[in-house]
């Protein structure tokens, strides 16, 4: 056979390099005396034309085999899924074989969601102030808010979150508004939309005190008391009220803000009007009962700075009505704002008193005293967060109350007795202890009862 038919077989390491001179002239099958062939490294194991071989299967993990007693003292563990992946898959393999432990597994899980109460999606109520007050103290405002106006600022907007998360049909859900008269309850039939409309009747009056346009329109007449105003604003719509009364509310709320921090702290001074009540002077020679043909006006009025702290418990104590008719919670104030309410109304207990004396509601006097003279006390002692203790004067507003002089001492939750001052609760349900003089302690009670009003 001739070197032209001779074929080597052909290696493939053995590939010729670009500088490989093939052989020229001569026998073909003569090697050539060119360079040994160096192999060439092969790009991929797919240059073989072998096929690719398959991983090898993944070694299943062996089962963790335990006893009954050892399953049975890890179901604790594997309810608060504190157990290995291992430890988990047996005991969850003895579940299905053994009714006693699956049981005792059921029970454990129950038990464990017992620890972990469900939080509730509400924000906490003084996150909000400590978050201002976070950055106010990095960048001082130009113009802050007096500090007996935040508790307003800071009610109208839990209110305001609460407003704008309920639906369109739960605006017309029926709240009844409660407070005291004389020795009674007395409601009032509404909506939340109604109870939004009252409250933007009310906060006029503080308005009109700055000078704000009123409400109720220019040519608002009549007297200027809380009743009045809101069966007038009711009155004036021609519908029912609706959702659209949030607006003027909220724009209302942020214009008082505005314009008492704009006016400064010394506008605290400042009187609002809350209209006229009645008042019956006692009868001659009598200590109860009113006389026939006594009756006169009393002006109610308090200082700006008091009024807003009023405005803004009248704002929480009615976002309680509203959260209470659409089935939501809804906490407290601050215990700081709930302590400048419970103040207010400790404050405003003796002339409410001598005013429930005079119309034949309460005792007499046992013992008028001079003005700035100490006189028999009662010790109002407030529990909880933003409580503390008060010293009521009794037989006269201007007595000085004291400890040596105290005749009679109640206890009460904070928010029970704010609940007391709205006409939310009776007065003898109130009062978690008492001691000394029942008489007197009656008396106080009801007269915070008498502090609510529409």
């Amino acid at each position: 056979m001739s070197g032209a038919d001779r074929h080597e077989p052909f290696d493939g390491d053995d590939r010729p390099d670009d500088g490989d001179t093939p052989a020229t002239g001569g026998d073909a099958g003569q090697e050539s005396a060119a360079a040994p062939r160096i192999p060439m490294p092969r790009s991929s194991i797919e240059d073989t034309g072998e096929p690719v071989p398959d991983p090898p299967p993944p070694v299943p993990p062996v089962p963790l085999v335990l006893e009954h007693r050892v399953l049975k003292s890890l179901l604790g563990a594997w309810a608060l899924a504190a157990c290995s992946a291992e430890e988990s898959a047996a005991v969850e393999d003895h579940l299905g074989d053994c009714g006693p432990c699956a049981e005792e597994a059921l029970r454990l899980r129950d038990a464990v969601g017992l620890l972990h109460p469900e939080e509730s999606l509400d924000l906490d109520p003084g996150l909000r102030t400590r978050v201002l007050e976070s950055c106010l103290d990095r960048r001082p405002p130009r113009i802050p808010v007096p500090e007996w106006a935040v508790p307003y600022d800071a009610e109208t907007a839990r209110l305001d979150a609460l407003l704008q998360d309920i639906g369109d049909s739960e605006w017309h859900a029926p709240v009844r508004l409660r407070w005291f008269e004389d020795d009674g309850p007395v409601t009032r039939k509404t909506t939340v939309a109604g109870v939004i409309a009252h409250l933007v009747a009310v906060d006029g009056l503080v308005g009109l005190a700055l000078g704000l346009d009123d409400p109720l329109g220019p040519d608002a007449k009549g007297p200027h008391d809380p009743v009045h105003r809101t069966e007038a604003y009711w009155r004036a719509s021609s519908f029912p009220p609706t959702r659209a009364v949030r607006g003027p509310w909220r724009d209302q709320t942020h214009e008082l803000i505005r314009t008492v921090s704009f006016a400064g702290g010394g506008s605290g001074r400042l009187p609002v009007p809350y209209g006229t009540v009645s008042a019956h002077g006692p009868a001659p020679g009598a200590s109860h009962g009113p006389a026939p043909g006594t009756e006169e006006r009393q002006k109610i009025e308090l200082p700006l700075r008091d009024s807003m702290v009023d405005r803004a418990f009248e704002c929480w104590i009615h976002a309680g009505d509203i959260a209470d008719a659409v089935d939501y919670p809804y906490a407290p104030p601050a215990p700081r704002h709930l302590h400048r309410m419970i103040d207010l109304a400790a404050r405003m207990l003796p002339g409410t008193l001598a005013d429930r004396r005079r119309s034949g509601l309460a005792a007499p006097s046992r013992g008028l005293v001079a003005a700035g003279a100490p006189g028999r006390s009662l010790r109002l002692e407030i529990e909880g967060l933003g409580g503390g203790e008060w010293f009521i004067p009794l037989d006269s507003p201007a007595a000085i109350a004291s400890a040596e002089h105290e005749v009679a001492h109640v206890a009460l939750d904070g928010v029970e007795f704010c609940r007391l001052a709205a006409g939310h609760v009776s007065p003898e349900e109130a009062a978690a202890g008492q001691d000394g003089d029942r008489e007197a302690i009656r008396d106080v009670l009801f007269a915070a009862a008498s502090l609510s009003r529409m």
